[in-house]
C-alpha cells in the first residue's frame, strides 16, 4: 500500500510529519512524500525543510493521499500543481485525508462540496465558504474523505484511519510505539476549552496562522 504525504512550500512541519509517523510504523506501507519537484521543501516557519524524494509527474497514484495544510496553502487553491494534482491522484486514491487547512486544498478542488469536513478553528469560515458542511468534531469521515482539524489532530487522524484499513490491534500497537499518550499540561487545546482571552489573542492573530509570512 503506498501513503503519498503532499508538500509545498509553506506546509506545517506537525501536519506532515504526525500522519508520517503513524503510516510508517505500520509493515508493507510505503510512505512517499511529494512534491511539485523533489527536493527540499520549506515549512512556514522557513526554518525547517522536508524533502520530497519524488515529483507530482513520478507519482500518478496512492492508495491514501494526505494532504497538510499551513499558511502556504492559499497559493495552491486557485489552481496551480498541488491542486491539479491531488484533484487527479483522488480519481483513483482508496483514501483521499487532510490535515489543518489542507481541507481547504480539497475543498478548493471541488472534492468536499456537500461533505462533512473539518479544518483549523480559525478557517472553518472559509471551508464552509468552499462548499464543504463544516463538522466540530477533531476526525471527520465523509466517505472516502478524512479530515482533521488543526495540526496535531493529524496524528488522530492517521490513527483512525490505520484502525479502519488494518484493525484496532495494528492502530493501537502503532500508538504505543509511538508513546501517543497526550496529556497536555494546559486544557487550552480547542476554542472551547481555553481562556477567552487567549482565544481572542490567537483570533487577532489569525494571519499569522492561515497567511504566509
Amino acid at each position: 500500500m503506498r501513503v503519498a504525504i503532499v508538500l509545498f512550500e509553506g506546509f506545517t512541519v506537525l501536519d506532515a510529519v504526525g500522519p508520517y509517523q503513524v503510516f510508517s510504523g505500520v509493515p508493507g506501507v510505503e510512505v512517499v512524500l511529494v512534491g511539485a519537484s523533489a527536493g527540499p521543501v520549506l515549512d512556514h516557519v522557513g526554518s525547517a525543510r522536508m524533502v520530497a524524494e519524488a515529483s507530482f509527474e513520478q507519482v500518478g497514484r496512492a492508495d491514501v493521499v494526505v494532504v497538510p495544510g499551513g499558511p502556504g496553502q492559499v497559493h495552491h487553491m486557485d489552481g496551480g500543481p498541488v491542486r491539479e494534482w491531488v484533484r487527479a491522484v483522488d480519481a483513483t486514491s482508496t483514501w483521499t485525508t487532510s490535515v489543518c487547512t489542507g481541507s481547504l486544498i480539497l475543498a478548493a478542488a471541488g472534492l468536499l462540496r456537500g461533505r462533512a469536513a473539518t479544518t483549523h478553528w480559525l478557517a472553518v469560515d472559509q471551508l464552509g465558504a468552499w462548499g464543504a458542511s463544516v463538522s466540530p468534531e477533531r476526525v471527520v469521515f465523509d466517505g472516502k474523505y478524512v479530515s482533521a482539524a488543526g495540526v496535531s489532530a493529524g496524528i488522530d487522524m492517521a490513527l483512525a484511519l490505520a484502525g479502519r484499513l488494518w484493525g484496532p490491534v495494528m492502530a493501537q500497537t502503532v500508538q504505543l510505539a509511538i508513546e501517543y499518550d497526550p496529556r497536555p499540561p494546559f486544557g487550552a487545546g480547542s476554542p472551547h476549552s481555553a481562556p477567552a482571552e487567549v482565544v481572542e489573542f490567537l483570533r487577532e492573530r489569525s494571519d499569522r496562522v492561515l497567511r504566509p509570512r
